[in-house]
């Protein structure tokens, strides 16, 4: 009897935890009927957030929108991935236990937007700090700490992360064995890459 109870146990939790659902609410500026969440990822701030429609958040991740996040357009967030826009370490560590108790602004504190261009992947364990702006088209592999700017259609890895590629290369031999996706392609890239059909 007990087997019975914590195998329904676990397909109950397996359904309400893990199941990835169509469609989000973005606040005020409507529904995203195309985007997916998972109800494991802990977003603190959703105030802050800005979202585009067709956006996949995968399993356990932690988007910290309270200095304003945006994910454009076809954004995709693999799993165990932290967006930061504010960190506090400096400020704790400069003022101790006087932290809770000191008028702002808080010497050392950081808080700067996070905007994550269209059709972005990052990979999984991965860490974007406050302040980063990452162009459109953009692979982070997995384990990159990115800060700062990235280029669009980069692709970075690395502590911190540095440019090691450029995604049009793969992208023109896959449009070259797909000519008839160059139209979509074009849709959110603006122009086709260098060798493309």
């Amino acid at each position: 009897m007990r087997s019975h109870f914590n195998r329904w146990r676990r397909a109950v939790w397996q359904a309400l935890a893990y199941r990835m659902v169509f469609g989000e609410r973005d606040g005020p500026r409507g529904v995203r009927p195309h985007t997916r969440i998972a109800p494991s990822t802990c977003i603190q701030g959703a105030q802050g957030l800005r979202l585009a429609d067709h956006v996949f958040i995968g399993q356990f991740n932690f988007l910290d929108a309270q200095g304003g996040l945006t994910l454009h357009e076809g954004v995709q967030i693999t799993n165990f991935v932290s967006v930061l826009t504010h960190s506090s370490h400096r400020s704790v560590r400069l003022l101790g236990r006087h932290y809770v108790q000191h008028p702002q602004p808080l010497p050392g504190y950081v808080s700067a937007p996070v905007e994550i261009g269209a059709y972005s992947f990052i990979g999984p364990h991965s860490l974007i700090e406050p302040g980063a702006r990452l162009g459109r088209g953009v692979v982070v592999c997995a384990y990159a700490q990115v800060r700062g700017e990235v280029p669009d259609f980069a692709i970075v890895a690395g502590q911190p992360a540095r440019v090691v590629g450029d995604v049009r290369t793969r992208d023109a031999e896959l449009l070259r064995q797909h000519p008839e996706l160059a139209e979509h392609y074009r849709a959110w890239a603006g122009e086709l890459p260098q060798g493309a059909p």
